[in-house]
């Protein structure tokens, strides 16, 4: 095992994962993973039309597969498919749970496949009892409980498009969302807790009712308050009916949202189909999910890996949810939870690992986590220091996975692969059907080269739409102006050339430029980030002297005190570790970092900040009062 090299696949994970069953359905033998991917992008019909008939997707799959096959933006999947989202996540059996959901105040509840088929069949009654058809659209203002799955399979169920918000977006973040999709039905909770302290959102709910007129109902979820609400009633219904309409491959499901931290947020739209498909493929295929298995993902509902979760309901998994604090009341609260309730497959985003290592948590000492076998990472590059802290305390013997993908596709381009062998800092391959590759500046392929992370060929799961964009002008100017009829992600990346693996070392609007050179950010966060003397940072580029110069914000450690000697520290660590090039002009102590409510770092919000630009949409921001620490530096205004 090389010195990179953290895992190695069993040959029994290898002889009975569900990567091996199909592989050898569709004539290929393991391990030569490279192959398989290479002869799904380059026959796409026949192994999507494998891909269904493999995970046994409920529904009509037609005869045709895709039309307009080379034109990425107006190419078709299924078009005479037609299937019920909904029907293909009930299809669990019976008796087995489905639905985990625990809250950090230790509330626990759970629902086999039968009990949620039945919840969502009184739902979906009760939502056509009040005039929600095929084509409306349900918001929903709720925390990540069963409840909310509950609503989502019942909207789904009769053809209506789901949109989430968590309830920490505040009235203005909700509004810009929800306002722009003309909502019918608003699901809404009174509240949420956090750290173990409730917040009250009621307002915030009869505001949004106020503002948005489209709004003909509201029901009601109590999560702070134990009195009876609208949830209490509509399971009281007589409701046993589990018939399902079929709806074409790629009706409307969900829309989603961009983070909007350069104006309002752009509102993508999703098949159910393609999301589906797409899905089952990335949970059976690369994390071997099955009946036997159990899922979780730290997350809220304001972020696509919400979607991703849930859709394990249709390998039979059960899916754990969790509401409130992955710190509270302890550092070790999801792993407590992982060794309760013995889950398989744990998530969660790349700062959460930072901020464990930062905390010194070691479960390996702590917790039996023997049900583990992997874990999947993202929201942001995964540090190589994070992969060796996984295998280093946590566990030895658990695939590592980090997965790259995003909102826009709602699904990865790259995530785990269980032949491979898990390398330090690398994803482990590119997604099945999906055609990844690394372009440089004039479109032409790379290896073990920094460039644009594309994505050459149509998927399934490709938006079908933005809203209320008519001639797809901000769909294509999203994705297809860099490189003509090429997916372009806005990723700076590279591929390796020995192992296969990608590298992402951020977001390629986000790259730095000093003296012609491009560097990703994440690189000079892996190395200051790992100094205990820093709790976090952000970098970015500002204009100076027609040139680009790097500036280094840092928040402290506690009881760390900011001095000159620190940042000879960290410009020597750079030097040594990176290059000359990755040095900053300027390091400067700030008390935060503004992030998303996804927790990405605001690189783009800080950059707009100190070059005298507004930040349009401070609401897409978890952090938005923090902004006023970047404005009129005196540091920035000098050499």
């Amino acid at each position: 095992m090389s010195s990179n090299q953290l895992w190695l696949p069993a040959d029994e994970l290898i002889d009975s994962c569900n990567l091996t069953r199909f592989a050898i359905s569709v004539g290929f033998e393991p391990p030569n993973y490279f192959q398989l991917h290479d002869w799904s992008i380059n026959n796409k019909v026949e192994f999507w039309r494998n891909v269904w008939d493999f995970s046994g997707v409920s529904g009509d799959r037609g005869n045709l597969v895709l039309e307009n096959k080379d034109d990425f933006l107006k190419s078709t999947w299924f078009p005479s498919a037609r299937l019920n989202f909904a029907e293909n996540l009930l299809r669990g059996n019976d008796d087995d749970i489905a639905i985990v959901s625990i809250t950090e105040m230790g509330l626990r509840t759970e629902l086999t496949f039968s009990e949620l088929g039945r919840k969502v069949a009184q739902f979906s009654s009760a939502l056509t009892e009040v005039g929600i058809e095929s084509g409306d659209r349900v918001a929903a203002y709720l925390p990540n409980v069963a409840e909310t799955v509950i609503a989502m399979l019942g909207t789904a169920s009769i053809g209506a498009a789901w949109s989430s918000c968590s309830p920490d977006f505040g009235f203005h973040g909700a509004l810009d969302r929800f306002s722009q999709i003309s909502p019918k039905v608003l699901i809404a909770c009174d509240g949420y807790t956090y750290n173990g302290k409730q917040f009250d959102v009621s307002q915030n709910v009869r505001s949004l009712e106020r503002h948005i007129d489209s709004i003909k109902h509201v029901i009601n979820l109590n999560f702070l308050s134990t009195q009876t609400d609208d949830f209490d009633s509509i399971f009281q219904r007589d409701e046993e009916n589990r018939d399902y309409q079929w709806f074409p491959f790629n009706h409307p499901l969900y829309v989603v949202y961009s983070s909007g931290t350069t104006g309002k947020p752009k509102c993508i739209v999703h098949s159910a189909g393609g999301t589906l498909i797409q899905h089952l493929k990335e949970h059976q295929l690369h994390v071997n999910l099955s009946g036997h298995s159990r899922m979780f993902f730290f997350t809220t509902c304001g972020w696509m890996m919400w979607n991703w979760l849930v859709s394990a309901l249709a390998s039979g998994s059960t899916i754990v949810l969790y509401e409130g604090s992955a710190f509270w009341p302890n550092p070790n609260t999801l792993f407590e939870m992982i060794e309760n309730e013995s889950i398989n497959v744990f998530g969660a985003s790349a700062k959460y690992f930072s901020a464990l290592e930062k905390a010194n948590v070691k479960p390996k000492t702590e917790q039996d986590l023997t049900s583990l076998v992997s874990m999947q990472s993202t929201g942001s590059p995964l540090a190589p220091e994070s992969f060796d802290y996984v295998y280093r305390d946590i566990k030895d013997d658990v695939q590592m996975a980090s997965i790259s993908g995003g909102t826009d596709l709602l699904s990865c381009f790259a995530l785990g692969v269980p032949w491979l062998p898990v390398h330090r800092g690398e994803l482990q391959g590119p997604g099945l059907g999906m055609a990844v590759d690394v372009f440089d500046d004039s479109g032409n392929p790379v290896r073990s080269a920094r460039g644009e992370l594309v994505c050459t060929q149509t998927f399934p799961s490709k938006p079908i739409s933005f809203w209320n964009d008519p001639e797809d002008n901000k769909y294509r100017a999203a994705y297809f102006d860099k490189f003509p009829n090429v997916w372009a992600h806005g990723d700076f990346a590279e591929i390796d050339s020995a192992t296969g693996g990608l590298i992402i070392h951020g977001r390629s609007d986000a790259v730095l430029n000093p003296g012609g050179v491009r560097i990703g950010t994440a690189e000079i966060y892996r190395q200051v980030e790992a100094m205990p003397e820093i709790s976090e940072a952000l970098c970015i580029g500002q204009n100076w002297n027609d040139d680009v110069r790097v500036i280094l914000f840092i928040v402290l450690a506690p009881k760390i005190k900011f001095a000159e000697e620190l940042c000879v520290q960290i410009k020597q660590r750079l030097r040594a570790n990176a290059s000359p090039r990755h040095v900053p002009a300027k390091i400067i102590a700030v008390p935060e970092i503004p992030r998303t409510r996804s927790g990405k770092i605001a690189e783009l919000a800080v950059r707009d900040l100190i070059h005298g630009h507004d930040v349009v949409n401070t609401s897409a921001l978890a952090n938005p009062e923090c902004l006023s620490n970047f404005q009129n530096m005196p540091e920035l205004l000098i050499d």
